[in-house]
């Protein structure tokens, strides 16, 4: 009787912690390495060098076609090794220039992710436009952007010129333009782990700006994604 007794404590025993609510290792583990292996397989490398807001991308005139990849938002420059301009296309964008950019074309903005077919000196080659992201990186449209303002309190942060800024702004903005913005990052230091709120005209210069404080350390970036422009259109108030 005793033997009975204790086989079936022990099968109940084992019945029971099957049954019982509890974090499944194996499983955990398994879905942690999934998810590792999937962020590495999304890893991307992005080409060229951010300065003063701008998207530098190198030109190798020896080598055959180029590819490229760049944020949405970015404003992009073409630098070449070459003694001689050379032409440069990109058709779905009506761009059809040279390399250095004349005086008229400053630079090539980045409005829409997706690929962009180019030729650099005859040779085809293409320009992968991403959405940025990072693990500091949020995105909002113009009423989550009030929302924040109400509950949180960010600094906010308009990286346009001084002339748009003056135009209309969200109150108690600080002014930055995103050319000047990693020259005045001491600025900034204070927010380091603070939230950020960064806006623009319509969400291009303001990722360019939240990639810039991410690489530089900086914390909670919240990119108000469509800009000043959709906070107006809204009716949420500015200051002029």
């Amino acid at each position: 009787m005793k033997k009975y007794l204790a086989t079936l404590s022990f099968f109940l025993f084992i019945l029971i912690s099957a049954c019982a609510p509890g974090k499944n290792v194996s499983a955990e583990n398994t879905a942690q390495g999934s998810r590792q292996q999937t962020a590495e397989t999304e890893t991307v490398t992005v080409s060229g060098t951010l300065k003063n807001g701008l998207r530098i991308l190198s030109v190798d005139s020896a080598a055959g076609g180029s590819s490229y990849t760049v944020y949405r938002g970015d404003y992009i420059v073409f630098s070449s090794n070459s003694k001689d301009p050379l032409k440069l296309q990109i058709p779905s964008l009506n761009v059809d220039t040279a390399v250095p950019f004349p005086a008229d074309v400053p630079y090539i903005k980045m409005k829409d992710s997706g690929k962009l077919d180019i030729s650099i000196a005859g040779k085809p080659g293409v320009i992968n436009v991403i959405d940025y992201t990072g693990e500091n990186y949020f995105e909002t449209d113009a009423a989550g952007a009030a929302e924040l303002i109400k509950n949180i309190s960010p600094l906010i942060l308009d990286v346009r010129t001084k002339g748009e800024y003056e135009s209309g702004h969200i109150e108690n903005s600080l002014l930055i333009p995103v050319q000047e913005l990693s020259e005045n990052l001491d600025k900034l230091e204070k927010y380091r782990s603070e939230k950020i709120l960064i806006y623009c005209a319509s969400g291009n210069r303001s990722t360019v700006a939240a990639n810039i404080l991410i690489d530089a350390g900086f914390e909670n970036i919240y990119n108000m994604r469509n800009g000043i422009g959709e906070w107006i259109r809204r009716g949420l108030p500015v200051v002029r």
